[in-house]
């Protein structure tokens, strides 16, 4: 599989073209950012942590528990072969957890388990900031329809249960996470994007340390560290 033309370049990723219409090439940038791109910075070695482990999580984990995602190969340590999909401009958010915005929003304090996971789901507009919208919106606004957002919803919980119960043979409590989904040229939906320390909240289960982009966020120190303790969790290395 060869790279042509450079299709995309986002935050955290570079996307090209391929020789095949319908499969493209993703490749896994050190980049980080956080407040909507406010804060700008670097975290040695990110983009091979998220490659491998969205690689793994959907490939080995998700797939077979019939959640459908765009992966199709990994060819080397920062790039892999994915579907072509039209993404869907909603972002899903799940959460087990009070953290971060949760938290903060409903004056709680973090750390709360919830009985049950909780939904939300945001525009992803980075020009409106990524505003929170309700089913009833995401209509109003065409951005998906009804059978999509159900079909959506339904996978994200599937995503999380499996998600969860892994993390937790690991020592790490999932605590919350955003995923996006997209369509394939058939109209089908399929998990997209990534699942990584960049788009995960994962806490020690022993002692609640931090092992995700909040230590970039909140000036924790320790980043890379946490990255790659995730990594060593998930992958035995």
């Amino acid at each position: 599989m060869e790279k042509l033309e450079q299709l995309y370049e986002g935050k955290a990723k570079k996307v090209f073209a391929t020789e095949n219409p319908e499969l493209l090439i993703v490749s896994y940038k050190d980049d980080a950012t956080a407040f909507n791109g406010l804060k700008k910075g670097t975290i040695s070695g990110k983009g091979v942590i998220n490659n491998r482990m969205s690689n793994f999580l959907m490939g080995k984990l998700l797939e077979p528990k019939g959640v459908a995602t765009h992966f199709v190969e990994e060819l080397n340590d920062r790039e892999t072969v994915v579907k072509k999909v039209q993404i869907v401009p909603l972002e899903v958010i799940i959460r087990n957890i009070s953290a971060g915005s949760f938290a903060k929003r409903y004056g709680v304090e973090e750390g709360i388990v919830f009985d049950e996971p909780t939904i939300e789901f945001s525009y992803k507009n980075d020009d409106l900031g990524d505003p929170l919208l309700n089913t009833y919106h995401a209509l109003a606004l065409k951005l998906a329809t009804k059978e999509e957002i159900e079909t959506i919803q339904t996978m994200a919980f599937q995503v999380n249960e499996a998600l969860k119960a892994y993390f937790k043979t690991l020592g790490i409590d999932l605590v919350d996470f955003k995923l996006e989904f997209g369509r394939l040229s058939d109209g089908t939906i399929v998990l997209a994007d990534e699942i990584s320390p960049d788009t995960c909240r994962l806490w020690d289960d022993k002692t609640h340390e931090k092992l995700d982009k909040d230590r970039f966020r909140r000036d924790l120190g320790g980043v890379e560290d946490a990255y790659q303790e995730v990594m060593r969790r998930l992958m035995g290395e």
